[in-house]
């Protein structure tokens, strides 16, 4: 599965749906409030999209309550939990919003493959996938870097999750299909590494992404 993160408006998404990426993301309610687009502008493309494709929101929100709400508001089906969201927040999402497809992230440092393979332990019954992405020790940023992670930590990940996991962090059309043969991921992300000069998604980088993550998918399969 393929997913193309940060869509700014309409005119991206359908660029991004017509090259074959099934899920878009959307990223809201971020600790800077350095949204792309706004939540009623986000509503309006989710809308359009689905079902065909599936609007995933990105989101650093941590409380159970407010985390439904949000997805409820917008009309999503799945969320991606950036923030350091507690296990007891994650039982009860599962428990008031039991059909809520749920990532959480697992944010790769430098020496912190012991406390994400704790994460996966306590979080795994109450999420559906995770989401592994890059750290940026020069701005504190956890994802969006533009930054690969060792991938050696993701692969360990995938080998010891009872979950499905998402590679995210650095990967464009020349790296994703090396990335997806050494970690063995069930998906891909990628976001600022489609981008062109002016921060929107570039029709040929889009196109390469999913050409060369289909095939190395297919090989690894």
């Amino acid at each position: 599965m393929i997913q193309v993160a940060g869509v700014i408006d309409q005119a991206e998404a359908d660029l991004i749906r017509e090259e074959g990426v099934d899920w878009l993301g959307f990223a809201l309610r971020l600790p800077l409030r350095n949204e792309d687009l706004s939540e009623a502008d986000a509503a309006a493309i989710i809308k359009a999209i689905q079902p065909e494709h599936r609007g995933v929101v990105i989101t650093y929100l941590t409380d159970a309550e407010e985390i439904r709400g949000f997805c409820a508001e917008l009309g999503v089906s799945a969320i991606q939990l950036h923030g350091d969201v507690p296990t007891a927040q994650l039982r009860a999402l599962r428990d008031i919003a039991p059909d809520l497809y749920v990532l959480k992230s697992l944010v790769v440092k430098a020496d912190n493959i012991d406390e994400l393979a704790k994460t996966v332990g306590e979080a795994a019954d109450w999420v559906d996938m995770f989401i592994t992405d890059s750290f940026d020790p020069a701005t504190g940023a956890k994802g969006a870097t533009g930054r690969p992670h060792d991938w050696s930590v993701s692969a360990e990940l995938v080998r010891i999750s009872p979950r499905p996991l998402m590679l995210a962090g650095g990967l464009t059309p020349a790296n994703v299909a090396t990335a997806i043969n050494r970690v063995r991921p069930a998906a891909v992300d990628a976001h600022t590494g489609l981008e062109d000069a002016t921060g929107r998604k570039d029709r040929l980088k889009v196109r390469q992404f999913v050409a060369e993550a289909r095939r190395a998918f297919e090989e690894i399969a």
